[in-house]
């Protein structure tokens, strides 16, 4: 039987070897996209192991969860991200802990993130949350509301908005969640002249559809089940 260690090494290798082909194929650097570990439910042996193979960038989606592990892993030079939908009332504390937001979905949110941010006089880096697919049951802006959303919070000046975000609907096929990663390619490069240097990240694509997302322009692909493999617990 093999290892826990063995078993991560190999779904690694095939990660690797496959992020190479997608970027063969679209014509980019490896160092053009960050993999992150999204590392909800796995636990800290697991991450320990990632950590050991390559992997520098965790992200996590409950504050309370996400708190235990960093906390636990302090002596590891992990970035932490927040990858989860995240509530007003857990926005201090989820900026004590975590390096990068990428839930922006609401006003409401943005306006508790200045809020915190002003007390802690830092500047916290944020993606916006897009609904691509319009999606009732997701969060996140649509496409056609996003330049009025980032309109009524650009006087916050806390944050520091350097992406976009999305989960596209799932499809078996990966080739037919393609036309969503089009679409925030071309919102992102829309956006891009308005917001400057600092916006530059691209989070899509998991472990169902990464080498597509890679393909259409992703800088960060948030992996779970092709790296850790199943979660070990539901928190």
């Amino acid at each position: 039987m093999q290892s826990l260690k063995e078993v991560l090494k190999k779904n690694y290798t095939i990660l690797i070897d496959n992020l190479q082909k997608a970027c063969l194929k679209a014509g980019r650097p490896m160092d053009s996209i960050q993999v992150l570990g999204a590392s909800k439910g796995q636990s800290i042996e697991k991450i320990k192991i990632a950590y050991e193979l390559g992997i520098k960038l965790f992200g996590e989606n409950y504050v309370q969860e996400g708190e235990k592990k960093i906390k636990e892993l302090f002596f590891l030079d992990i970035e932490w991200h927040f990858i989860g939908r995240l509530q007003t009332n857990k926005v201090k504390r989820a900026l004590n802990f975590f390096s990068v937001l990428h839930t922006l979905d609401r006003y409401d949110l943005a306006k508790e993130i200045q809020k915190q941010a002003e007390k802690l006089n830092k500047r916290v880096p944020v993606l916006v949350e897009i609904n691509i697919g319009e999606e009732p049951t997701k969060a996140g802006i649509t496409k056609d509301e996003v330049e009025d959303f980032l309109e009524k919070i650009s006087n916050f000046d806390k944050l520091k908005i350097i992406g976009l975000m999305c989960l596209p609907p799932y499809k078996e096929n990966p080739e037919e969640v393609r036309p969503y990663f089009v679409e925030m390619g071309k919102l992102f490069e829309r956006l891009k002249p308005y917001l400057g240097n600092e916006f530059r990240e691209l989070s899509m694509g998991t472990s169902h559809d990464y080498t597509v997302a890679v393909e259409e322009g992703a800088t960060i692909i948030r992996i779970g089940e092709a790296l850790f493999g199943k979660r070990e617990r539901t928190p």
